[in-house]
């Protein structure tokens, strides 16, 4: 059996402003973005540079208490975890997009990890996994 998780929806207000922050900003791909009805309902996926399998699904609030979900859908801890082969790099790059890091890079045992905010507040975790240990 071969599973794997295909997208996470992301409450969003607006889908070109959060398709200028995804595609323009941070790099990812516009994978589809497809009008659904006549009212402005659109199915927007995007995806990390190389990325296969996960895409985000920028899904806009359709109600008040959608739109208060928004920036806010992990309850204020990290909600998703971009993984990198060269942190420096995409943090260099982020920055000079103006991306706003709210915990520069640190090495864990797991790796090296920054925090960043998306334009509606999420948290993002960027993490370079360390690599594996050599035994001799």
């Amino acid at each position: 059996m071969s599973q794997y998780v295909s997208g996470i929806r992301l409450l969003v207000q607006d889908y070109d402003e959060a398709i200028d922050f995804y595609v323009d900003r941070l790099g990812f791909t516009l994978v589809e973005d497809t009008a659904l009805d006549d009212q402005g309902k659109r199915w927007v996926t995007v995806a990390p540079p190389g990325s296969r399998e996960t895409r985000l699904l920028l899904a806009k609030a359709a109600d008040r208490d959608e739109r208060g979900m928004i920036g806010c859908q992990s309850g204020g801890r990290v909600f998703l975890f971009l993984t990198t082969d060269n942190l420096k790099r995409d943090y260099e790059r982020y920055k000079r997009n103006d991306i706003v890091f709210v915990r520069e890079p640190v090495v864990q045992p797991y790796g090296t990890v920054a925090v960043f905010r998306d334009l509606y507040g999420n948290l993002w975790d960027l993490i370079q996994p360390a690599e594996p240990a050599v035994s001799g």
